[in-house]
């Protein structure tokens, strides 16, 4: 039970006191690979591959080290490691504060703090549009940062807990499409396509089962999900579409280029108040998670 009791505790204390506000351990892991992708980097896949390879095996080998030890010891690695790689509740709080603002009036700002979720062009996005990104990303990063991570942790213990935070978050640094990062980030965005894979359709799942419109949100994962650009994220944000009953997707500005996306569901644009609605849904979804995730743990144990 050392395991399911550590993941229960580390979400508790992400709910509790959100990502620790010092030396943070995805920052310093960040710092390292982005010194490393300094000396590294070549416009290859092979570099890339042994970029990734080294730094996510290296989190896995600390986790490995990390977890030896009594049934005390274990809770605590379990629960340390889970409290740093969650990221469910500076996700809401980013979104809550997205929601005053607009509720506030103060579209402007609105605009600039929803660059702390979204990585698109955000200075020109009306209304509607701040929410519809602010929906997608709760959506999103409720499936990477709470239920992937809960789901890896419940079946590798704190080797995958590490693992799998530190191959999501070089996806992040370079898995996105650019010159620099075509060949050498390859092998980052595909891996974290694979290990977000079971998380993502475990969190769409959940989306279906408790939101407002369970048929509405199982129709528009099963229709729209495979528009999407991302094989992970189209599930998701389908379900919390149809969950909602609003429509996501449409047109996104990143830089100089222009996504035109499929649109999820079959609802009305989104509106201020769905926000609020989404984040109820995206917490229900990271608390049903780590009951699943406890679960699993303590069945394979038993097995």
């Amino acid at each position: 039970m050392s395991r399911a009791l550590g993941l229960a505790l580390g979400y508790a204390a992400d709910r509790l006191l959100g990502d620790p506000r010092r030396a943070h351990p995805v920052a310093g892991f960040g710092s390292v690979a982005s010194a490393l992708e300094r000396r590294w980097w070549q416009d290859s896949r092979q570099a890339g591959v042994r970029y990734v390879a080294v730094l996510v095996g290296a989190a896995a080998g600390l986790g490995v080290v990390l977890e030896r030890g009594g049934p005390v010891a274990r809770t605590a690695s379990v629960g340390i490691a889970t409290w740093g790689v969650l990221g469910g509740t500076s996700l809401d709080r980013e979104g809550a504060a997205v929601q005053r603002l607009l509720e506030d009036g103060r579209l402007p700002e609105a605009r600039v703090r929803l660059t702390h979720l979204v990585g698109r062009d955000t200075s020109r996005l009306s209304e509607a549009e701040v929410v519809r990104a602010a929906v997608e990303s709760l959506a999103e990063n409720t499936s990477d940062a709470v239920v992937a991570p809960l789901l890896w942790g419940a079946v590798a213990g704190v080797p995958g807990l590490l693992g799998y935070r530190a191959a999501n978050t070089l996806d992040a640094m370079v898995g996105h499409r650019s010159a620099r990062y075509e060949r050498f980030g390859w092998a980052a965005a595909r891996l974290d396509d694979v290990l977000n894979l079971p998380g993502s359709r475990v969190a769409a799942a959940l989306a279906v089962l408790l939101g407002e419109d369970p048929r509405g949100a199982l129709r528009a994962w099963r229709r729209d999900a495979g528009g999407h650009p991302s094989p992970n994220a189209g599930p998701v944000e389908a379900a919390f579409a149809g969950a909602l009953g609003v429509r996501l997707g449409g047109r996104n500005v990143y830089g100089d280029r222009v996504e035109h996306r499929a649109l999820l569901g079959d609802g009305r644009p989104p509106v201020r108040a769905d926000l609020a609605r989404a984040r109820v849904l995206a917490r229900r979804v990271g608390l049903a998670s780590v009951v699943i995730a406890a679960a699993v743990s303590s069945a394979s144990r038993s097995r």
